[in-house]
């Protein structure tokens, strides 16, 4: 190729590498990405059809706090309702903690073995659902297993009132740090 054909090449290819480039610019966000489906409707990326949220919820990130109000007394950097997140931390205190994720309320354990109950181990899973301090905001999942013959752990069934004991244990937990704060809020 001769340096005349070079030039020619390179001056090709950048003309269609900036031509590539003005036609990616084009292709911004529109009012849909499909004809004749608004934004918020339903498709490939949003299948339920309900306006999506931030990750960070309706208020945004507060790292540092932020206006209390009634609903959020003792506001917090956490994604999810302060009270029952350390409720939840306080319930379950006693089972060793795989993974706690304060934005996305998810308290995980790792597997609890009683001393007094050989053979048998529990892990606990708490999902807190809301912002707000409610009955519903939060939900156990409980996991047992037992050693078979083999020394094998097997999973077992959980009795269908444990998850809603434990959620019940956090709840009371919650409203009593609530009304801790709330009182000392009220002595300042």
């Amino acid at each position: 190729m001769t340096y005349h054909g070079l030039t020619r090449a390179k001056s090709t290819v950048a003309a269609l590498l900036c031509a590539s480039l003005l036609g990616l610019a084009a292709c911004g966000p529109s009012e849909s990405s499909f004809p004749g489906q608004p934004t918020g409707q339903s498709g490939p990326n949003n299948p339920t059809g309900q306006e999506r949220e931030s990750i960070f919820g309706e208020d945004g990130l507060k790292l540092f706090g932020g206006a209390a109000d009634e609903e959020n007394v003792g506001g917090s950097g956490i994604g999810v309702n302060s009270f029952l997140w350390r409720a939840s931390l306080d319930t379950i205190s006693f089972m060793p903690l795989a993974s706690a994720d304060p934005f996305g309320g998810v308290i995980i354990t790792d597997w609890y073995q009683d001393p007094k109950a050989a053979g048998e181990r529990f892990k606990v899973t708490v999902y807190i659902l809301d912002k707000r301090l409610r009955a519903d905001g939060v939900k156990v999942a409980v996991f047992r297993q037992n050693k078979d013959e083999d020394g094998e752990w097997v999973d077992a069934p959980v009795g269908a009132t444990t998850g809603l004991q434990i959620e019940n244990a956090i709840l009371v937990r919650a409203r009593q740090l609530r009304i801790n704060t709330i009182e000392a809020q009220e002595q300042n």
